[in-house]
């Protein structure tokens, strides 16, 4: 949904950005484990990227997870809500439409490599109104040229349109470890299991046993953030056993969970 006229953020500091002069803005703050921005649009497309901590970036069409060495694209106007896990240390970029950088029209979750998390470090530190020609434009403008092309991840978690599915879906959102099959969904919500399974695959993009899974990995993630123990995580969240857990969490991110969170999600 986009109604970025009327929801305003809540930081003064965040709307003052939305006017300084130059086409890619930065702001550092940090968050406490909990916090919430509310609901809030902006009149330029955002990049939610932390140096530390995990945030979960929710809008009406799905929820994206930000572990750190990823980030999230929130085009313009676009109504969304950050939520810190734990401990945060966001380090963000806000983009005027004639920065250069094509963002696209959906919240996309991306991949941040070493070098751009050391621009954007840089970037948050830069005065209103920095001179051009200068070392500081050109800074910008690696920038610019890197988020141009950085990489797609599999932490986003669309939602379905459909009631019936929506209904499901927000169920394991508030329950991830509900064991409950397709069969017994339908009956809940009104639906055959062969319904809920096309409405899944047709709207997400996923099947509903990906679709869960993929809820599971995001819960994870934010309550690993929080320091919780893999083991009480994996066997709350309906896994088998924490080597079936850690697994999953390989096979999807790259490394171990510890390893992962770690080392901000790189794999080297």
């Amino acid at each position: 949904m986009k109604t970025g006229q009327t929801l305003r953020s809540r930081d003064p500091a965040v709307e003052a950005r939305q006017r300084w002069p130059k086409a890619i803005v930065g702001y550092a703050v940090d968050y406490a484990a909990g916090h919430s921005t509310g609901r809030h649009a902006h009149d330029r497309a955002q990049l939610v990227h932390g140096e530390k901590g995990v945030m979960t970036v929710r809008t009406d069409d799905g929820a994206w997870v930000v572990p750190p060495g990823y980030a999230v694209w929130v085009p313009a106007g676009v109504v969304h809500e950050v939520r810190a896990a734990g401990a945060v240390a966001m380090r963000t970029l806000y983009l005027r439409a004639d920065s250069g950088v094509p963002v696209g029209p959906r919240c996309r979750v991306v991949r941040v490599p070493a070098l751009v998390r050391e621009l954007i470090a840089r970037v948050v530190r830069l005065p209103e109104d920095y001179p051009e020609p200068g070392p500081e434009s050109r800074v910008v403008a690696v920038l610019a040229d890197e988020l141009a092309d950085l990489p797609a991840a599999p932490l986003d978690l669309p939602l379905p349109r459909d009631r019936r599915a929506a209904a499901v879906a927000e169920a394991l959102i508030g329950a991830p470890s509900d064991n409950r099959d397709l069969e017994a969904w339908g009956r809940s919500v009104g639906a055959s299991d062969r319904t809920l399974a096309r409405l899944f695959r047709n709207e997400t993009g996923l099947t509903f046993g990906r679709w869960r899974q993929r809820r599971r990995l995001l819960a994870a993630l934010e309550r690993l953030a929080a320091g919780e123990p893999v083991t009480a995580v994996a066997l709350d969240l309906g896994y088998d056993s924490p080597s079936a857990f850690i697994a999953m969490f390989r096979r999807t991110l790259g490394a171990p969970p510890t390893r992962y969170l770690r080392y901000g999600g790189e794999r080297a």
